[in-house]
């Protein structure tokens, strides 16, 4: 991060996520797993979806993202799943355990660039 972010903080109603279904439950959680394992082990999908998380959560990512003392990637890609597909981040926690070493090192290099991004958003809004 080239500039400081300050820590921002938003009330839970406003984050975007809760519409996304990412702190709820679904039905058939095996189905949800499945689809979950094949959408994170794909990083350019995957990716893709990090991004649009930086671009359409403003609420979200001010409150998640500029806490640098949570875990940023993980909250990054339950994020991407809840936009795709209303997966709760539950189901993408076990889901991240059935990836390869060399899968998760490809969407945890597709989260980083995510929050890159977001955090170059954020510097030049400062400006």
């Amino acid at each position: 991060m080239s500039k400081s972010i300050e820590r921002l903080y938003h009330p839970y109603w406003e984050w975007e996520e809760i519409d996304h279904n990412m702190w709820g439950t679904v039905k058939d959680k095996q189905a949800y797993l499945a689809k979950a394992i094949g959408f994170t082990c794909d990083a350019e999908l995957y990716g893709s979806y990090m991004l649009r998380v930086a671009d359409e959560w403003p609420c979200s990512c001010r409150h998640n993202l500029s806490n640098t003392t949570q875990n940023r990637k993980a909250w990054i890609g339950h994020a991407a799943c809840a936009l795709a597909f209303q997966c709760p981040e539950d189901i993408v926690r076990s889901a991240w355990g059935y990836l390869t070493e060399e899968q998760q090192e490809k969407a945890n290099k597709k989260a980083d660039e995510a929050i890159k991004y977001w955090e170059e958003k954020q510097c030049q809004s400062a400006d």
